[in-house]
This record gives C-alpha cells, sequence and structure tokens, in this order.
C-alpha cells in the first residue's frame, strides 16, 4: 500500500504496470495470454510494489489491429475469456491493493462494429452520422489530403453510402463522429460501465483524434527539417503533413471535460495518450491542467530513438516548465508500441538498473512495461512470424512492434515456452530472453527485476519521490536529481555512462535520504 493509496489523488506519482494481454500468461494452451493468466500473475505485479496495472484491449474484437479496433465494447473477446474471468481480476487486484486501468479505445470502432454496419447501411439510418463521412471531390478522388497513420490516404471508399469515410489508423478502424452528441453519450455510457464494474480508471487511447475539423480543411505540408516524429518509420509520409486538421483540435477539451465528471464519483484516474509530436508537451498541459480535464498524459519524450543523456532529461523537464506548467505528465520508457529501451539505447544489464533509478526518481507517474523490469530487449522476429499490420505494410525498413510484443518469459527452460503456454505461442519466444526469465532473477540481489523493485520501493518510502519538487543538475554524464516535499527529501546522483565519473563508477547510482 501506498501512502497515497486512500487519497483522492492516489494517481499522482503512482506507478503503473502496463499488461499487453496476448503475451502475458496463457491458461488454455492456445497460445494466446488471456485474462485468467493475469489473474494468476497479479502476485507477481503486486510484488513488483506497483499501484495499479493497466491492461490493453481486451474488448470483442476481429483483432485486425490486436484488440485496438472494437467491435463491442461491453463485452470480452472469447480469446481472452468471460466477463466472469474480468471480475475475477479486478477482485482479486483490489485484494492485493493495485487499482485496475483499461484501456478505451473511443476515437474509432472495427468496422464490424454494429454501429457501424448500420451507419454504412444507407445515409438516413438512425447512426447515419456516427461516423466521419464525406462527398467525393468532382474528380472522385477524396475530400481531402489527410493521411492514415497506417499508410496512404485516411479516406476510404464505400460503395453502399456511396461516400468516403474516415480511418486515422487501418481501414478496419472508421473513426466515429464526436461532432454528433449521440456518439458522445454512448461513449460515455461505456465509460460509466466500466466504473460500474470496478475499474479505477483508465488508459485512454489516442485521445487527441477524437474530434476532427468539420470543415474538413487540407493539412499544410510540414518542412523536411521539422519532421522529427522519431516514433514513425521514414518510409511512412505521415509526418510529412502539419496536422492542424485531422487531431488535436480545441474541441477535444469539452468532451474530456465529460468524461472526466463522469468519472469524479468513482475516485477514478485516466492517463491519455497524445499522439502529437509537433505539439505533444503543449498538448499535455492544456489536457490535465486543473481539476476538469484528465489526470495525467502519457509523455513520448522519452519513447523516441534518442539517447537518454543527463542533459536529455534536463531539457525535457525545461520544456515541461515551459509548455505545460500546469500538466501532470505519465513517464515511459518502453511500450507496446516501440522498440524496448534495451534496444534502442543499447543498455547493458547496469544500464538498465541505473535508467530504472531515473525512471522511479522523476516527478510524474510512471508506467512500466511488462518485460522492461527484466531487462528484456527487443525481439528479431522474422517476417514469416509477423503479426502487426503495421510492421508487414512497412517491412523491410521497418518492422512494426512485433519485437516488443512476444510473450514474458517467466522460467528459464525453453521446453515450457518460458512458461508462458503449454501450446504454441502466437509470437515465437527468443531464446536470448530466457536467461532473463523471471525465476532467473527473482531471489538474484543484483538483478534487474531486483533494482526495479528497489527502486520503486524507495518511491513508495519518500512523499518526495511520489509528488514533491524537482530540481535537476547534469554534470558530464552524472544526472542528479533532487526530489522535496516539505521536511522530506531525496537525492539521486546517476553515472549514464560506462565509465568513472563525479565520484561515481559506471552507471552507479548513489542515494542520500534526508
Amino acid at each position: 500500500m501506498t501512502q497515497l493509496d486512500k487519497a483522492k489523488d492516489w494517481w499522482k506519482g503512482a506507478v503503473i504496470y502496463q499488461v499487453y494481454p496476448r503475451s502475458y500468461q496463457d491458461t488454455t494452451g492456445d497460445g494466446t495470454g488471456d485474462l485468467a493468466g493475469i489473474t494468476d500473475r497479479l502476485d507477481y505485479i503486486a510484488s513488483l510494489g506497483a499501484d495499479a496495472v493497466w491492461i490493453s484491449p481486451f474488448f470483442r474484437s476481429p483483432m485486425k489491429d490486436f484488440g485496438y479496433d472494437v467491435s463491442d465494447y461491453r463485452d470480452i473477446d472469447p480469446i481472452f475469456g468471460t466477463m466472469s474471468d474480468f471480475d475475477t481480476l479486478v477482485l482479486r487486484a483490489h485484494e492485493l491493493g493495485l487499482k485496475v486501468l483499461i484501456d478505451l479505445v473511443l476515437s474509432h470502432s472495427s468496422d464490424q462494429h454494429p454501429w457501424f454496419v448500420e451507419s454504412r447501411a444507407s445515409r438516413d439510418n438512425p447512426r447515419a452520422d456516427w461516423y466521419v463521412w464525406s462527398d467525393p471531390k468532382p474528380d472522385g478522388t477524396p475530400p481531402n489530403n489527410w493521411l492514415s497513420i497506417f499508410g496512404g490516404s485516411a479516406w476510404q471508399w464505400d460503395s453502399r453510402r456511396e461516400q468516403y469515410y474516415l480511418h486515422n489508423f487501418l481501414t478496419a478502424q472508421p473513426d466515429l463522429n464526436f461532432h454528433n452528441p449521440d456518439v458522445q453519450q454512448a461513449l460515455l455510457d461505456v465509460a460509466k460501465f466500466w466504473l460500474e464494474r470496478g475499474v479505477d480508471g483508465f488508459r485512454l487511447d489516442t485521445i487527441n483524434f477524437y474530434t476532427h475539423d468539420a470543415e474538413l480543411r487540407d493539412n499544410p505540408a510540414l518542412p523536411p527539417e521539422e519532421r522529427n516524429d522519431q516514433t514513425a518509420p521514414k518510409v511512412n509520409p505521415y509526418n510529412h503533413q502539419l496536422h492542424l486538421y485531422d487531431k488535436s483540435r480545441p474541441e477535444n477539451l469539452i468532451f474530456l471535460e465529460k468524461l472526466r465528471a463522469v468519472m469524479e464519483p468513482y475516485n477514478a484516474a485516466a492517463v491519455g495518450e497524445i499522439g502529437d509530436s509537433q505539439r505533444g508537451l503543449e498538448l499535455l498541459g492544456e489536457y490535465t491542467s486543473g481539476d476538469k480535464r484528465m489526470h495525467m498524459s502519457y509523455a513520448f519524450e522519452f519513447l523516441s530513438g534518442r539517447d537518454l543523456t543527463a542533459q536529455r532529461v534536463i531539457d525535457v523537464f525545461e520544456d515541461v516548465a515551459e509548455k505545460a506548467p500546469d500538466g501532470w505528465p505519465c513517464w515511459a520508457f518502453s511500450n507496446h508500441d516501440v522498440v524496448r529501451h534495451a534496444t534502442r539505447w543499447g543498455l547493458s544489464d547496469a544500464a538498465v538498473a541505473a535508467y530504472a533509478h531515473v525512471l522511479l526518481g522523476m516527478r510524474g507517474s510512471v508506467c512500466i512495461y511488462q518485460g522492461e523490469e527484466l531487462g528484456l530487449r527487443e525481439a528479431d522476429v522474422p517476417f514469416e512470424a509477423l503479426q502487426d499490420p503495421y510492421g508487414i505494410e512497412f517491412w523491410p525498413e521497418f518492422k512494426g512492434r512485433d519485437g516488443c510484443r512476444t510473450p514474458m518469459v517467466w522460467q528459464a527452460q525453453s521446453n515450457t515456452n518460458a512458461g508462458f503456454t503449454t501450446g504454441v505461442p502466437w509470437l515465437p519466444i527468443p531464446a536470448e530472453h530466457l536467461s532473463l526469465a523471471v525465476s532467473e532473477q527473482d531471489q538474484r540481489a543484483g538483478s534487474a527485476l531486483n533494482h526495479y523493485r528497489n527502486a520503486i520501493a524507495l518511491r513508495h518510502k519518500h512523499r518526495a519521490l511520489q509528488t514533491g519538487t524537482q530540481e535537476l543538475r547534469a554534470e558530464r554524464n552524472v544526472l542528479t536529481i533532487e526530489r522535496r516535499e516539505n521536511d522530506d527529501r531525496v537525492t539521486l546522483r546517476i553515472n549514464l555512462s560506462d565509465t568513472d565519473a563525479d565520484g561515481l563508477g559506471p552507471w552507479q547510482v548513489e542515494i542520500t535520504e534526508a
């Protein structure tokens, strides 16, 4: 139990452990993880000291984008189990003192959702305006130049309505029309449904994509020197535009305030994912300042390929102070969409441990992605084993997201599929991950796993590390993080290099508590 557990602001400074359900624990032998498997492993998550568990989508879905294409917001996909399994998970999590956050995908649905099936049937049915439809230009081309993140136009022709529909992601993921108040109410009702089932909040997918420009104006071109999105493959032209009109619209704030109002009676919290490399921190400030919008925003500044030096940490927080002085970030080094940070930054085992203290020492809330605490590196998944449509589309220049989604390794024995499944795992388990399994690290004092546990325990011990003020200094490769709240003070000095620096050995962490 943390000091903030029973407070209204339990989320502020919390440590949130992300679970990708397909890859955490399989209990049925079909090779795909499930909700019962997560329940079986909640004791492990609690042993890390996490405050909450964020579960990536498990809703009914045709799985064109592995659950981020929802066909029923109020049901569990059979591959993950049943609603009873979910209720059991929430009950056990709460027994262990863990909050439960679920991943709500509200900007778009699956094209198999009954809402879209009805909407595309005609131009005059009750849900005809629930998605973003538009007539073609006189020459038959799409209504504007908006692009899909998955490549090509963001508009798909539909012969039934003889119109185009908007999809910022896959063509199988049509965008909902947030200009329609009935759509907003239906989605608010979805949130309330899960709050009534006992969830403690949400991770909100692509939160800045909710509302589009009603006039469907063209996006302007982005000069080549400003195309700095490190998370998108260069082969994708998406970052050739300044995305003024297809996302990050001011109308989003109105809906977010409605959603916050629904959440307030439940003491629930939300972390919003802002997918905007051009205005990310500015939007973080807009979306999380005050007490009427989102509680925290998932920050991307440390999810890029840029090396994370001591000076880089300072630069990011200077940007936060300038662009989001009243906002509350939720920091992460890895997640289900980017190359694992141990690989991105070329980290040794000792470096992984040092960076754990950076992550857990910074001001803000924190997300840890499953396997990160083991020091897992990105898996090299061959093309024939790829599942991710993003990777298949842009291969070989970009190999997609499967490399960070391979199954969790619980046991070192390869003949047990690392303890993940008795069947054939949906993605191959790298042989090099086996030596990093939980069974090999659990009782070893110097393991990456126990460094994460120690860093989380230190955070829980000190209110200063959860919500206190922060001062940062960089001397050569040594990062100093000084946190204070009233009389509580903690200073971390972390050598982010493989050579001696300022009295610290390679990757050494010095902790001063007062």
